[in-house]
């Protein structure tokens, strides 16, 4: 739990300290400042938007870069849990069991070994598994002409209320008209709050699995 926490800590502070140069150039532009003074035009479109346009997808980037950070270290956590714990596996056994992800599988594991019963998990399992579908979206992307990356429209299907989705993009895709699209899907998108909230989640599952892990391997 200590050495996952080292590792939330540093993701928070990551992400404020590289975001720092992103917002400050999107600040600039809002307000004008130099060296974005608007010059005189009549095009109707904002001065130095494509700048404000790559500041965003910095942001974008480093979020789900943290988010990547996020999935790996708890993923850490239940590997290092299930050797201290010798957790062995029945041949074929293993593979049926996280076929729908490391955080189904290790549900899976621990729910039998240390007799779990997930319902009085107090963290928020559903924002947890998308972590890991963030993680798997922006590893894999799809498309060489640009850096957004998009949920699936499956994933779409599966989860109802996407959690790494913008305010914007929500409430349109929160549209009962645009339920059976699939060939548009929204972006992957982690702002500070999705991102600080699914860390306090992760912790939050650490935190209440860590007591049953300790009683079980020094029984």
């Amino acid at each position: 739990m200590a050495f996952l926490k080292d590792r939330t800590d540093f993701i928070r502070w990551y992400y404020d300290t590289a975001g720092v140069k992103f917002r400050e150039i999107m600040r600039k532009i809002e307000t004008g400042e130099a060296p974005y003074e608007p010059p005189y035009s009549e095009d109707p479109e904002p001065p130095f938007l494509s700048e404000w346009i790559e500041a965003e997808t910095g942001l974008d980037v480093l979020g789900r870069n943290c988010i990547s950070m996020l999935s790996a270290s708890l993923q850490l956590y239940f590997k290092t849990w299930e050797a201290e714990l010798g957790v062995t596996w029945e041949e074929g056994e293993r593979k049926p069991a996280f076929k729908y992800g490391f955080l189904r599988g290790y549900q899976t594991c621990f729910g039998e070994v240390l007799k779990l019963s997930w319902n009085e998990c107090p963290a928020d399992l559903e924002l947890i598994e998308q972590v890991v579908i963030a993680r798997n979206r922006d590893q894999h992307p799809e498309t060489t002409t640009s850096m957004r990356v998009s949920h699936s429209y499956k994933e779409r299907k599966r989860h109802r209320h996407l959690f790494f989705v913008s305010v914007s993009e929500r409430r349109m895709f929160d549209d009962p008209a645009m339920a059976d699209i699939a060939w548009m899907n929204p972006s992957v998108h982690v702002s500070c709050e999705l991102l600080f909230q699914a860390l306090d989640q992760v912790e939050t599952l650490a935190e209440w699995l860590e007591p049953h892990m300790i009683k079980r391997k020094y029984r």
